[in-house]
């Protein structure tokens, strides 16, 4: 939407960035690692416009929603966190059916990663290392250890990909923008 406005909002349609926490990380990384769902053949001039982004910056992303993924790469119970069922509007006899799977994968954005998608930043603000074994439903949902699966696939493809993990509690805010004005190719003085 915003790039059939670029003119009336005066934005340059090439520059444009994602940003999101938690979920709206995990969309961001979405639609940032999809391939371009622009359709130049539509009636609707919104879906006429590329979908591809210049860079991402992320808070507590998740780099897939598959619960058998987050299983693996997190461990407790973070594969059970509440959203996730009616994410996928699946009942709880159908978690393991081939339905869900394929829905798992569709929603994962580290399956679309590929050689030419944007650079990442990333934020990470819960603990490190392995969740207690009295971790409650969710719990992990925002580990480091997305980042870090991504940040791996990601060098593998020569892709920039920065993890950071904020003990402190600091907000990510002044290296976001370092990022963005840099992949939009700005100065600070601009």
């Amino acid at each position: 939407f915003a790039r059939s406005k670029a003119k009336e909002w005066n934005i340059d349609p090439k520059r444009v960035a994602a940003t999101g926490g938690s979920a709206g990380a995990g969309t961001s990384l979405w639609i940032g690692l999809h391939d371009d769902r622009a359709d130049p053949r539509s009636e609707d001039p919104v879906l006429r416009q590329s979908t591809r982004l210049t860079c991402l910056a992320v808070l507590g992303a998740q780099s897939t929603y598959d619960p058998r993924v987050i299983r693996e790469w997190v461990g407790g119970r973070a594969h059970e966190h509440p959203a996730l069922l009616g994410f996928y509007g699946l009942t709880s006899d159908e978690l393991d059916s081939p339905k869900a799977h394929k829905l798992y994968e569709a929603a994962a954005p580290i399956h679309y990663l590929t050689r030419g998608d944007p650079p990442v930043i990333a934020f990470y603000n819960e603990p490190k290392g392995p969740l207690p074994a009295d971790a409650r439903p969710g719990q992990g949902i925002h580990h480091i250890n997305f980042g870090l699966k991504l940040k791996e696939r990601m060098d593998a493809l020569g892709i920039e990909c920065t993890i950071r993990h904020q003990e402190d509690g600091s907000r990510p805010d002044p290296e976001s923008v370092e990022f963005f004005m840099r992949h939009f190719g700005l100065s600070k003085s601009k």
